[in-house]
């Protein structure tokens, strides 16, 4: 049985699928911080989560599959530690977070990434890898949180002064290996069944198609112009999530 969302609702839930597709395709993930806020002004954001981790591992197959072989295996290994812990920590604290209290945490998120990507400094020479594990333990916990592990990862890589290629490339693999070890602690929390499941199933072909544009658009597209209009949606839905938290 498929949730009895709104046609708006549905709506957000699609769009929301497709720019993970797209950003997982050929924009290193970034763009999918925006899906879990988006869907969060419609459906409950655990709702929204436990829907789309089944998407995101079907995406991570698509995408990992593209570029496989281009990630800088050292930076994936140094983030596998601290995205265990960070899920670990939100599996713990899942019981304590109100609905309401998860809508202000997205939406601070989203407002504080937007900040930090029309601000961010120029480093001058690459961070230390001893950054890793506390970047990827924050990665490990937003992304159980709202599928958001990509302000932290983000931050670190960044600096790492990685070519496009090789960032693109290692975050999919990271964001792969995050989405499966989120799993098991899902299903055993509720936030994927079976009525989520079907949903999940359902929008599988957007997904697809959001991946393919992704691979087809990163080597077209204008990526300054295109990350700046993604920088102001996530601000706006961010301020709007923060308004309804409160």
């Amino acid at each position: 049985m498929l949730p009895d969302y709104s046609v708006i609702a549905w709506l957000l839930i699609v769009f929301s699928v497709y720019l993970t597709g797209v950003s997982k395709g050929g924009f290193a993930g970034g763009f999918g911080t925006l899906s879990v806020p988006l869907m969060a002004l419609a459906i409950s954001p655990t709702q929204a989560a436990g829907l789309l981790l089944p998407l995101l591992l079907v995406m991570d197959v698509f995408a990992v599959k593209a570029w496989w072989g281009k990630q800088s295996n050292a930076e994936v290994w140094r983030f596998v530690p601290g995205l265990f812990i960070g899920v670990a920590v939100g599996t713990v604290l899942f019981g304590s977070l109100s609905e309401q209290g998860v809508r202000l945490a997205l939406g601070i998120l989203s407002v504080v990434f937007a900040a930090y990507m029309l601000l961010k400094p120029v480093a001058k020479k690459p961070i230390s890898s001893r950054w890793a594990l506390p970047a990827a333990s924050v990665c490990g916990f937003t992304s159980f949180i709202a599928h958001a592990g990509a302000p932290p990862m983000n931050m670190y890589l960044m600096p790492r002064k990685l070519s496009k290629e090789t960032f693109i490339a290692t975050c999919t693999i990271t964001y792969a290996v995050v989405n499966t070890i989120k799993l098991g602690p899902y299903v055993w929390l509720g936030e994927v069944n079976m009525t989520s499941a079907w949903a999940s199933l359902l929008l599988v072909p957007v997904a697809w198609i959001g991946v393919r544009n992704g691979l087809w658009l990163q080597s077209r597209v204008n990526e300054k112009l295109f990350y700046r209009l993604v920088i102001l949606a996530m601000f706006l839905v961010g301020i709007n999530l923060v308004w309804q938290a409160l």
